[in-house]
């Protein structure tokens, strides 16, 4: 028997590439439909975050067309890893697997037949990794690589190459549900579920139309928000940092009365102000890493919602 799968699309400000996603989507699930990959009665689910312009009135108007396409409307914005988690979370309920990917057309649709034929093998989550970064300019491919690398050193475990385009399997699904953190970083959520996983490699394409929700200061901020969100080793430096400041300290002291049993005294004052700055940089940057601690700690103890749905078409 085909299982039920469940497209979750979030969309923030998509409506010049909204129609258009929709469309090539919609050929791809019939044609999976056709090759009896997936059942009749699966769905693209269209997660709206608060967007500003058009994008839930178009989503709307899909749902009246094509019963294919639903919608998931949030009260307000609550950005791209709140809006995921929503639109995977009311999903749940209802298919047997789902998909998520982005609205802009860059993820290959025309993976998702290789990740269906591994989740029918028996794999309960698979990875979309990026093959190649040819589209990136090169300060983006860069950053973005020495990320992982930066998040593997700290203990991240997260999947090289990949961003938000996978399949989970509704088991997976409903483990993800038993993480109740409020600080999300999905990208090193899922590997902590566990279960038979898989990757499937495709080439990431241009931006069909409109602008990338994630300008330089957004990816730098959702960088921290993983890496404070998924490892403490960041704490555990500024102890190894204060050891070695300390251990300096004491080589200069020593060169210090050195200096003044040999009658070579100096007024020193470019390197006590040198000191003094490197000191206080020091101590200024550690109060930020505890104090983005403690804030997280906080949002975490006050235990709001991740999300509230408005609307949740599904017919």
């Amino acid at each position: 028997m085909s299982k039920k799968l469940y497209v979750v699309i979030p969309c923030y400000n998509e409506e010049e590439v909204l129609f258009e996603t929709a469309k090539r989507i919609k050929t791809k699930m019939n044609s999976m439909m056709d090759d009896n990959l997936i059942s009749s009665d699966s769905r693209v689910v269209f997660v709206n975050d608060g967007s500003k312009d058009k994008t839930w009135e178009m989503i709307e108007e899909l749902h009246n067309q094509d019963d294919i396409f639903s919608g998931i409307n949030l009260s307000r914005n609550r950005g791209h890893q709140n809006a995921l988690l929503a639109g995977l979370m009311t999903v749940k309920d209802y298919c047997d697997v789902s998909i998520s990917m982005d609205a802009d057309l860059q993820d290959d649709i025309n993976a998702m037949d290789k990740m269906m034929k591994k989740y029918l093998s028996g794999k309960d989550i698979v990875y979309g990794v990026r093959s190649a970064r040819k589209t990136d300019t090169f300060f983006k491919r860069f950053t973005a690589e020495g990320f992982y690398k930066v998040m593997e050193k700290l203990g991240a475990n997260t999947v090289f190459n990949h961003a938000d385009y996978r399949l989970m399997s509704k088991r997976a699904l409903e483990g993800l549900a038993e993480f109740k953190e409020v600080n999300l970083f999905l990208r090193g959520l899922v590997p902590m579920i566990g279960y038979p996983t898989d990757i499937v490699t495709y080439e990431r394409s241009e931006r069909f139309a409109g602008e990338s929700k994630y300008p330089l200061s957004k990816m730098l901020s959702f960088a921290f928000e993983g890496i404070t969100s998924l490892s403490v080793k960041l704490i555990r430096f500024i102890t190894i940092a204060g050891f070695l400041m300390i251990f300096v300290s004491i080589i200069f002291f020593v060169y210090s009365i050195l200096s003044y049993l040999f009658g070579n005294v100096s007024k020193g004052w470019s390197s006590l102000m040198i000191s003094i700055w490197f000191i206080g940089g020091m101590i200024m940057m550690s109060l930020g890493i505890v104090g983005e601690y403690i804030g997280k700690i906080y949002l975490e103890t006050k235990e709001r919602p991740r999300f509230i749905v408005e609307k949740f078409l599904n017919k």
